[in-house]
């Protein structure tokens, strides 16, 4: 079986051993500190830049995605415990700011870190495999917040990966 695909039905841990319910269960600190599990939690199909051995979607994998409830499912565990660790929830409707928000946003949004180019493989990843309105939803949030917050640090060049990684796959 496809190493992305038993890694989601929950039946094979990633390249490091974790599995994700394992991987969802962890506190902030160390998703902000572990850099190689965003990779499997959002897979994506061209090579990570980061994780060179990260597992890469095919159109076989794509398709098991868009047709699985169970696949959907665990991607949706996913976003949410993301937008969680972000300060950010979805309420089916709508991303917006969670009760951790001024915790959670000097890790990303009032000063510019490697969790925005976690948000751009999120925003893909979400809209490749089925997930359209939770991406939709995810960039409003985003967007609602930069045009919001005073203390927005997130520069033009990331709004506009932003942007496009919210309407293309």
């Amino acid at each position: 079986m496809n190493p992305i695909l038993a890694f989601y039905f929950g039946s094979h841990p990633d390249s490091e051993g974790r599995r994700l319910a394992e991987i969802l269960r962890q506190d902030d600190l160390w998703l902000e500190q572990t850099h190689d599990y965003i990779q499997w939690l959002f897979p994506l199909a061209e090579p990570s830049r980061v994780v060179p051995d990260a597992p890469i979607l095919d159109s076989l994998t794509i398709k098991q995605f868009l047709s699985d409830q169970l696949l959907q499912d665990h991607l949706r565990a996913s976003f949410h415990r993301m937008l969680a660790f972000l300060g950010l929830r979805f309420d089916g409707t709508s991303v917006g700011k969670a009760g951790n928000w001024s915790e959670r946003k000097s890790e990303w949004f009032t000063e510019p870190t490697h969790n925005l180019l976690r948000i751009t493989r999120m925003l893909k990843s979400l809209r490749l495999l089925g997930l359209q309105r939770e991406a939709q939803a995810f960039y409003a949030g985003l967007t609602a917040l930069i045009a919001t917050e005073p203390d927005c640090a997130v520069p033009e060049i990331t709004q506009s990966f932003w942007r496009e990684a919210s309407t293309r796959c």
